[in-house]
């Protein structure tokens, strides 16, 4: 099926959206120690601020989520990317460390609705035998973002300094020009606009069971991102002791991976299913895991690292059009956006737990994310199977079906 103009831009813009919200977030890890030793405060301190951006997340889905449900995606958009441009610039004038984590908090607000409304804006528009590819591309941007964080920082910090880094992150502001001029508004939104729809909480109360699976499963999910992400850095610089620069060359090596893996599986659900791309996605971290946790050169870690990547993110890779698709249509910029980003509130834990279980035992960071990372990837491939396949589904039609009972 070929693609219109329109379909095209909106696939653009979902994709840069969340590239540039990840890389608006990504910015904040490279500059930690230079914000703590200009305020005066230890790094833990500073660091806060990324569990209080993850933390406030949940809170920007539901927000940005309903106003997207009420008013339209393509708006909500808009205002979405602007607000998060806007608080990224706005760090960089921060004075003190209070107003800094205040600042970092609504940045976690904004950052946390533009999943949720720019899936659900795409995943309605594009063909539905292009979404599987589509889904694997706009799960990518995350990696993406972390890449082109990587590269400012190593361009551009050494002249601007991190104040000039958040500054640099208002650029995002520019795609909401472009959403303006080139982007239409979901033809699944306009039917559901053109009658009276139930509440937010008559949903969810009607779809129940869905709710509460949907973000146990996300739970995993983000434990199995998490969980082999957030402290690798540390295992590379602490067990293995290697130098900042290698570190960067296997981090690079990661995140090409992730992107990799998100494309290949998201396609490959479009030809066998969504549970089934999943599954095997997951599946292959427990082979992996010898290499990625266990190795001891860099070559073979980075090796580790990539193939590691290609079983988390292609496992994620197929989330943004499975969410959409089992999502009740009255609240689907809602609704994913939402139990994704809860999943993502109680899996935050993580960190703490990972780094108190490899302090018990000899700093042994392997260990640890070896035993996250191959529980949750059983958990996973389990419990997709109780998921429903809509593989395909005319959400457009499943929105005009529940206008009109409506």
């Amino acid at each position: 099926m070929s693609w219109t103009r329109e379909q095209k831009n909106v696939t653009i813009a979902a994709y840069l959206g969340w590239t540039l919200d990840a890389f608006d977030f990504f910015l904040t890890v490279f500059v930690l120690k230079d914000i703590a030793a200009e305020f005066g405060t230890k790094i833990p301190q500073v660091a806060f601020a990324i569990t209080l951006t993850l933390a406030m997340r949940p809170i920007g889905a539901l927000i940005f989520g309903r106003l997207a449900d009420k008013y339209g995606r393509r708006p909500t958009l808009m205002v979405n990317i602007a607000c998060y441009s806007v608080l990224e610039a706005l760090t960089g004038f921060s004075p003190n460390l209070m107003t800094f984590l205040v600042l970092r908090a609504l940045f976690g607000i904004a950052m946390g609705g533009e999943w949720g409304v720019g899936s659900a804006l795409t995943m309605e528009t594009i063909p539905p035998k292009s979404r599987g590819v589509v889904s694997g591309l706009l799960q990518a941007g995350y990696p993406s973002g972390f890449l082109l964080a990587s590269i400012v920082f190593g361009l551009l910090f050494q002249y601007v300094g991190w104040r000039g880094m958040f500054f640099i992150g208002v650029a995002p502001a520019l795609l909401v020009l472009y959403i303006r001029s080139s982007v239409p508004e979901s033809p699944a939104f306009k039917e559901m606009a053109k009658r009276a729809r139930p509440s937010l909480i008559t949903t969810l109360k009607h779809n129940l069971g869905l709710s509460i699976y949907a973000i146990v499963l996300m739970t995993c999910f983000n434990f199995f991102s998490h969980g082999t992400q957030d402290l690798y850095p540390t295992f590379l610089r602490e067990q293995h002791h290697f130098d900042p620069h290698t570190v960067s060359i296997i981090t690079i090596v990661l995140n090409l991976g992730a992107i990799v893996g998100g494309l290949f599986f998201g396609s490959l659900s479009e030809r066998i299913g969504r549970r089934k791309a999943i599954t095997i996605a997951a599946l292959i971290a427990l082979p992996v895991l010898p290499l990625w946790a266990f190795s001891t050169g860099p070559v073979l870690l980075a090796a580790g690292a990539f193939l590691m990547q290609i079983s988390v993110q292609g496992a994620w890779g197929v989330i943004p059009v499975h969410l959409n698709e089992i999502s009740p249509d009255e609240v689907r910029a809602t609704f994913p956006g939402l139990v994704y980003q809860l999943g993502n509130l109680f899996a935050a834990v993580n960190a703490t737990m990972q780094a108190s279980f490899a302090a018990s035992h000899d700093d042994n960071y392997g260990l640890a994310m070896a035993a996250v990372a191959g529980t949750v990837a059983v958990i996973i491939a389990v419990m997709i199977q109780f998921s429903r396949e809509r593989r395909g589904v005319d959400m457009t039609q499943s929105a005009k079906e529940v206008s009109s009972v409506a």
